[in-house]
C-alpha cells in the first residue's frame, strides 16, 4: 500500500477549504488524519496530482465555510453525513466516505463506506490513558458512566442506572470514583450509541484492557473488513439491554480471559502516533481507504 496507493494535498490559498480540522474533543480523528498529510512527510503523498488515487475533503471545514453563521456541525451534519447520497446519487459513485456515524439504517453502505473510529482527544494529548490492569484485579462486572443521550442510553438506563453492584451505570459519576480507573477496574466496559452509532467508549475500553460491549443498533465497527469484534468484544442489541447481567455472566472464564488477551494485542491498532507509524490508528485508516479503493475502483483524480 505505501509504494502504491497515494494521495494529493494542496495549498489552495487563504480560507481552507476541504483541509484542516478538529484536532482535540470527540471528532478529532478527521483534524489528526488530514494533519497528518498536510506535514507532506508521509509515504502515501503523491509528488504529482496525476499520480493520486484520492483527495481527502474535511467535512467539518465544508461545513463551516459554507453555513453562516457558524453551525454546530457535531449536532448538525456528521450524525447526517450518511444522506448525502440521497441529495445527490450521482455524485456519490465518486465518493469514498469516512463517517463516525456508520448506521446502516441511515444509508451507510459498509463495502463502500469507512467507519471512523470516535476518539475524544483532550488538548496535549493523543487519545485515552492506557491502564494495564491484569483480569484477575478486575472487581467490577461492566461499567458505565454517560449522559442520557439517544434511547439506547435510556433503555440501558431504565434497566440498570445505579440500581445493581455488578452492572454499574451512572449518568454522573461518584466524586469517590475515577473514570479511567473505573474502567480498568472492569471486565467489561458498556458501549452505548448515544445520539450517534459510534461511541468513543469504545476505544477508551480497548486503551484500558476492558472487553467493550458494544450495545448497538445497525452500526457497522470500524475495521470490521481486517477485524473480528466478535473475538474481543460483546455486542448487544437494544431488545436485550435488560438481559445484559446475564449475558455477561455466562461468558466461560475461559473465553472472557482470551477476550480481554485480544484486547490487548490490538491496543496499537487504536492508538495515535504523531507522525503515523505502522499499524496504528492512523494507517488502518489509510489501509481502509485503500481497500475500499480497491472494491470501487474510483477513477484517478487525472481522469
Amino acid at each position: 500500500m505505501d509504494k502504491r496507493f497515494k494521495t494529493w494535498t494542496y495549498i489552495e490559498g487563504d480560507a481552507p477549504l476541504v483541509h484542516d480540522g478538529p484536532v482535540n474533543n470527540i471528532y478529532a480523528i478527521e483534524g489528526q488524519f488530514m494533519d497528518e498529510l498536510e506535514l507532506g512527510k508521509s509515504q502515501l503523498m503523491a509528488r504529482h496530482p496525476d499520480e493520486a488515487h484520492y483527495l481527502p475533503m474535511s467535512i467539518t471545514r465544508i461545513v463551516q465555510y459554507m453555513y453562516t453563521p457558524p453551525v454546530n456541525y457535531t449536532a448538525n451534519y456528521l450524525e447526517r453525513a450518511p444522506r448525502i447520497s440521497i441529495v445527490t446519487p450521482d455524485l456519490y459513485k465518486n465518493f469514498i466516505r469516512v463517517l463516525y456515524n456508520a448506521n446502516t439504517s441511515e444509508r451507510f453502505h459498509p463495502m463502500r463506506d469507512i467507519s471512523l473510529p470516535e476518539v475524544n482527544i483532550p488538548a496535549g494529548k493523543l487519545g485515552p490513558p492506557h491502564l494495564h490492569k491484569p483480569p484477575n484485579h478486575r472487581h467490577i462486572l461492566a461499567f458505565f458512566v454517560g449522559r442520557e443521550s439517544g434511547y439506547m442510553r435510556t433503555l440501558l438506563f431504565n434497566s440498570w442506572k445505579e440500581n445493581d453492584n455488578e452492572i454499574q451505570v451512572y449518568e454522573h459519576l461518584p466524586k469517590n470514583k475515577s473514570y479511567s480507573e473505573s474502567m480498568a477496574d472492569s471486565r467489561f466496559c458498556l458501549c452505548p450509541s448515544g445520539w450517534e452509532v459510534a461511541s468513543p467508549r469504545i476505544v477508551e475500553a480497548i486503551a484500558a484492557g476492558c472487553v467493550p460491549v458494544i450495545i448497538s443498533d445497525y452500526y457497522v465497527l470500524p475495521f470490521s473488513v481486517v477485524l473480528d469484534w466478535s473475538k474481543f468484544s460483546v455486542h448487544v442489541p437494544s431488545n436485550k439491554i435488560s438481559e445484559i447481567k446475564r449475558i455477561l455472566k455466562v461468558v466461560p472464564i475461559n473465553r472472557y480471559l482470551e477476550m480481554q488477551k485480544r484486547v490487548r494485542q490490538l491496543q496499537r491498532h487504536f492508538v495515535i502516533n504523531r507522525p503515523a507509524k505502522p499499524y496504528d490508528l492512523l494507517n488502518m485508516i489509510f489501509h481502509s481507504i485503500w481497500l475500499r479503493w480497491l472494491n470501487v475502483r474510483l477513477p484517478l483524480l487525472s481522469s
